[in-house]
């Protein structure tokens, strides 16, 4: 007789302790160099009302896994979060279900672990000033992750919400770092050299020039019709500096490169960063990041041991 082992469901506070982000960070390494893993192309549903649906599998040779989660847009602001659903997590070998993680906190801890190995490699200051646009769980999970793994001691919060905005900055104060609300997004560019973007993409929020020295990791837009970044800003990096895409499928997807008519499929992924020798990189450093299974698998990863 087969004993199936129990199957642990987690909420989001017991999931955020499964993901340290040391331990998570180094999972997305070795995703990305892992040739077992394989992640199929995500099925996104648009939803009645503006929302969308999102079924993205990916698995290796250990462990398979789908993220089943909803975006609504229009939750933005309201008590109910953006993003809500789950990440199951199986056992390649036996076919049991392991783990069912919280979606959100998933999303939002891998998405800041992306951005933290993104900086560690590219940005020319890693420990900031950081100005953080947007002050949703992803302005959290950024704030935290920086501050704990770069050393960030400055941060700049910028949100439509100004009591968001200085409830995150409440948030760094007590994590040991210096913290303030600013209402102009593009004057602190001046003050910042790494810069996170992190809105629900409604329209543009950062339009300034950056710092010769600044990294900017854009993780709000995700599909062709969302924008964080005026076309000036992302044409100027790619002139100037340097632009990173996280994977291929930003080609399809980066709204900030596609609304400045760049070419997305010509910019390297991180991938190619970490696995090839890069020459040194001069002038302000773009990230764009718009999100991939690989990532999830990453976490599921480190949640599962």
């Amino acid at each position: 007789m087969v004993e199936n082992r129990p199957m642990t469901l987690l909420d989001a506070q017991a999931t955020a302790q499964r993901l340290p982000y040391p331990a998570l960070l180094r999972q997305v390494r070795e995703v990305l160099a892992d040739p077992s893993v394989q992640v199929p192309d995500r099925l996104v549903q648009p939803l009645p009302g503006g929302g969308s649906l999102f079924v993205m599998p990916a698995l290796d040779a250990r462990i398979a896994m789908t993220k089943l989660i909803t975006f609504t847009p229009g939750n933005a602001g309201t008590p109910r979060p953006a993003i809500q659903g789950d990440v199951v997590v199986f056992d390649v070998k036996s076919g049991e279900r392991r783990l069912v993680l919280d979606g959100p906190t998933v999303t939002a801890r891998r998405t800041a672990a992306v951005s933290l190995l993104a900086a560690q490699e590219l940005a020319p200051k890693p420990d900031g000033p950081l100005l953080v646009v947007g002050a949703g769980a992803q302005g959290h999970a950024h704030v935290e992750a920086f501050i704990e793994v770069l050393g960030v001691q400055e941060v700049l919060v910028a949100s439509r919400s100004a009591a968001s905005a200085q409830a995150l900055a409440g948030h760094a104060r007590r994590l040991g770092a210096r913290a303030k609300f600013t209402a102009d997004a593009d004057a602190a560019l001046a003050d910042c050299a790494l810069v996170v973007t992190c809105t629900p993409a409604a329209g543009v929020v950062l339009s300034g020039i950056p710092r010769p020295d600044a990294f900017i990791a854009a993780i709000g837009a995700f599909t062709p019709a969302m924008v964080e970044l005026a076309p000036d800003l992302c044409r100027h990096c790619a002139s100037q500096g340097s632009v990173v895409v996280d994977t291929p499928l930003a080609a399809q997807e980066a709204g900030d490169l596609l609304q400045a008519g760049l070419d997305a499929a010509g910019f390297p992924t991180l991938r190619e960063v970490l696995l090839q020798a890069q020459p040194g990189r001069r002038g302000p450093v773009l990230f764009k990041s718009c999100g991939w299974a690989g990532w999830d698998l990453a976490a599921a990863r480190a949640a599962a041991g």
